[in-house]
C-alpha cells in the first residue's frame, strides 16, 4: 500500500483546496495519472499518482482544504500490506510513503532532503501529424510569445546555431517588462522613497520647513516607469536582431502542431516552443463585469494606468501581487482593504513571516487585512462579502482583482498537444510535450507562474533542442521546481527557496532552524531598516539547507546566497566558513549559518 500525501509544491506552499477528485474507489490507475486538481495561492495544477496501482480509499472530496502533510489517497500497489493506521512510516520497511506534488511525487526521509523537482513526462511522445501544409519559410525553432521565457529561448536558441523565428502579438517583453515585474518595481521605488522622506527623514536629520510638505507627482512617476518600460523593450528587439533571431509581430494561429501561421504567412519549425503566458483570472461574481466595464473594477495590468493615486482601494486577494499593490499604494496614502478567503496573506511563506508582514502592514500603513472572508458580489464601487459570520461591505474609489492567474494556450490543443485538466500544457523537466519537437515554458505549463522560472526554463529548453540537433555548446539541463526562489517587493522586501518550518513539521522530516534578527545588524541600524530576519532550515545529519527565509531591506537580493549553495549542494559549513564583507545586510546569513554550525550565534 502506498499513502499519498500531499506535499510541498515548489514554493514553500502548505495548503490548497482540492477543486476536482479525479479518481474513484477501485479504479486502475498507473504511475503519472492524476488524482485530483488542487488550487493554491500561486499554482492551479494536476497532481500526479506516484505509483501504480488500484485506488484504496480516497479522504478527498472537491472543496476540501488539505495541508501538507496530510494524507490524501490509499493506492494498492500490490504489496498486500497496509500501512495507513501505523503511526510512522518506518513501521514497514518495504512500503513507502510519497508525497504528492503539483510537480511529481517525493520521498518522505528523515535522512536526504526530498527533491521535489517533477518528474518525466509520463505520457508517450508521439510524432505530429503532417498535412503537407506549403509553407514560406522553415527554421529549426520557431518560438511562440516574446515574453522573457520567450525571447530568451529564442536569443539561446540562436546563439547555439539554431535558426530561429519568434512570434509575438502584442508587445516583446510580455507581462513582466510591460505590465507586471518592472513597471510595479518602477511605482515602488518611487513609494519606498517617498516613505523615506516622509517617515524616517527627521530621524536621519533631514529637516523641512514647517510649512513644506512632500507630494507625489503621480504624472512623473507613472512617465518614469514608462520610460524604464521602453528602455527594456526596445532593448530586447535589439537582442533578438543582434543574434539574427527573425521576428513577426502578430497573433500566431497552430495550424498543426509545427505549422504556424501569422499575418497569412506559414512557417514550419522542426521545433515549437509555446511561450504564451497567462492572464489574470476574472471572478464571474455577480456585479463584477459591470463594474469592469465602467473602470471601477480592475486588474494588475489596468492599475499600473491610474491616472492619480486613489484615495482608497479594494483589493480582493492576499497573494503575492495583492500584498505588492496594497504596500505600494498604503505607503502613497491609500486607504487599503484586503480580503483574503485563506485564514492568513499570502499562505505559502513561513508563519513567522506572514505574522511579521501582517503586523507591519496594520501598523505601519494602516491597512485593513481581512482573512477568512468571502466575496459575494459588487454594486457599483462598493464589494458585499462575508466575515466572521457576518455580512459587511466596504466602498472604495477602486477595486482590485488580485486572485490569480489562468494560462493562455493559443489553440495548440486542438492541435495535438496534451493539457492537464485544468488546461495548462503537459511538459516534462526538458519542457517537452507529449508531442516530439514540441516545447512548453514559463506560465503556460501552469507550475510556477514566476519570471525567473520561464527564464530558466528558456535556457534548458535551448539546450535541449540544441543537443537533439547536434549542436556544439549544449548541454543537459533539466528545470528542477524545489530549487526555484520566489521574491515578494512588499515594503519591507521577502525572499524564500525550499520548504518552511509548518510544512517540515506536518511532513514529520526532522530539521534544525535558526532566526537572526536584522536588528542585531550594524548595516540595518545605520540604514534604519531593523525589521526583519534570516531564518534558515537544515537538515540536520547532512547539514543540507532544507528552506530559507528572508524578510527585510534587500531580502530580493540576498536570496540568491541561499539558491547558489543548494545548487551546488553545499551544506551550512560552507556557509558558515563564507566571509560576509561587513557591514552589509547579508552578515545576517552568516551569523544564522555559524548559529546552526556551531550551536550558538557570535552577535546575538
Amino acid at each position: 500500500m502506498y499513502n499519498v500525501k500531499f506535499a510541498d509544491i515548489g514554493e514553500g506552499l502548505t495548503e490548497g483546496k482540492v477543486v476536482e477528485v479525479l479518481v474513484k474507489v477501485g479504479q486502475t490507475i498507473k504511475e503519472g495519472d492524476p488524482l485530483f486538481f488542487v488550487e493554491t495561492d500561486k499554482v492551479n495544477s494536476e497532481i500526479p499518482s506516484p505509483v501504480a496501482g488500484v485506488v484504496s480509499q480516497l479522504n478527498i472530496k472537491e472543496n476540501q482544504e488539505i495541508k501538507v502533510g496530510d494524507i490524501v489517497v490509499v493506492i494498492d500497489n500490490g504489496t498486500g500490506v497496509d500501512i495507513v493506521s501505523k503511526p510512522s512510516i518506518k513501521a514497514v520497511a518495504d512500503d513507502k510513503e510519497e508525497n504528492a506534488s503539483v510537480v511529481g511525487s517525493t520521498p518522505v526521509s528523515n535522512d536526504v532532503i526530498p527533491s521535489r523537482g517533477p518528474k518525466p513526462n509520463q505520457t508517450q511522445s508521439i510524432q505530429p501529424q503532417t498535412n503537407n501544409i506549403i509553407v514560406d519559410k522553415e527554421y529549426d525553432v520557431i518560438v511562440v510569445g516574446a515574453g522573457i521565457g520567450g525571447y530568451m529561448n529564442a536569443i539561446k536558441c540562436a546563439q547555439l546555431g539554431l535558426s530561429t523565428l519568434i512570434i509575438e502579438k502584442e508587445y516583446y517583453g510580455g507581462v513582466c517588462l510591460n505590465v507586471g515585474c518592472i513597471p510595479t518595481k518602477s511605482l515602488l521605488r518611487t513609494a519606498k522613497i517617498y516613505t523615506e522622506i516622509t517617515k524616517k527623514a527627521a530621524s536621519l536629520g533631514i529637516v523641512f520647513p514647517s510649512d513644506q510638505k512632500p507630494t507625489i507627482d503621480w504624472k512623473q512617476s507613472v512617465s518614469r516607469k514608462n520610460d524604464v518600460v521602453s528602455k527594456l523593450t526596445n532593448g530586447v528587439q535589439y537582442l533578438l536582431k543582434k543574434n539574427g533571431v527573425d521576428r513577426e509581430f502578430g497573433i500566431a494561429t497552430p495550424l498543426e502542431a509545427k505549422v504556424i501561421e501569422v499575418n497569412g504567412k506559414k512557417f514550419r519549425g522542426k521545433n515549437i516552443v509555446i511561450a504564451t503566458g497567462s492572464v489574470p483570472i476574472k471572478l464571474p461574481l455577480p456585479g463584477f463585469e459591470e463594474a469592469r466595464s465602467k473602470g471601477i473594477l480592475i486588474d494588475s495590468t489596468s492599475i499600473l494606468s491610474l491616472k492619480e493615486i486613489p484615495k482608497s482601494l479594494t483589493i480582493i486577494g492576499g497573494g503575492v501581487i495583492g500584498i505588492e499593490f496594497g504596500c505600494l499604494f498604503a505607503s502613497l496614502g491609500t486607504k487599503v482593504t484586503v480580503i483574503e478567503g485563506s485564514p492568513t496573506i499570502i499562505p505559502q511563506l513561513d508563519e513567522e513571516v506572514i505574522e511579521l508582514m501582517t503586523a507591519y502592514m496594520r501598523d505601519r500603513y494602516s491597512v485593513t487585512i481581512l482573512t477568512n472572508a468571502k466575496v459575494n458580489s459588487m454594486d457599483g464601487n462598493t464589494v458585499s462579502y462575508e466575515f466572521e459570520g457576518s455580512k459587511n461591505t466596504v466602498t472604495s474609489d477602486f477595486v482590485l482583482e488580485s486572485v490569480g492567474r489562468k494560462v493562455v494556450t493559443s489553440d495548440f490543443d486542438k492541435v495535438g498537444v496534451e493539457l492537464t485538466t485544468r488546461g495548462a500544457i503537459n511538459a516534462n523537466e526538458y519542457s517537452e510535450t507529449n508531442i516530439e519537437g514540441v516545447y512548453a515554458i514559463g506560465d503556460v505549463v501552469g507550475k510556477a507562474m514566476l519570471a525567473q522560472v520561464a527564464a530558466h526554463a528558456a535556457v534548458v529548453t535551448a539546450n535541449r533542442i540544441a543537443m537533439k540537433a547536434g549542436k556544439k555548446g549544449a548541454e543537459d539541463m533539466i528545470m528542477d521546481y524545489s530549487k526555484v526562489p520566489s521574491c515578494i517587493y512588499s515594503q519591507p522586501e521577502i525572499a524564500m527557496i525550499g520548504r518552511t518550518e509548518q510544512d517540515l513539521r506536518s511532513s514529520g522530516v526532522e530539521y534544525k532552524a535558526f532566526k537572526f534578527p536584522f536588528s542585531a545588524i550594524g548595516k540595518a541600524l545605520a540604514d534604519d531598516h531593523v525589521t526583519g530576519f534570516v531564518k534558515l532550515i537544515v537538515e540536520p545529519k547532512y547539514k543540507t539547507i532544507l528552506g530559507a527565509h528572508i524578510i527585510g531591506n534587500r531580502a530580493t537580493d540576498m536570496i540568491s546566497e541561499i539558491t547558489t549553495l543548494i545548487e551546488c549542494e553545499g551544506t551550512i559549513t560552507e556557509l558558515a566558513r563564507s566571509i560576509h564583507p561587513h557591514p552589509t545586510m547579508s552578515e545576517a546569513i552568516g551569523e544564522a549559518a555559524e548559529a546552526l554550525e556551531s550551536g550558538k550565534a557570535i552577535n546575538f
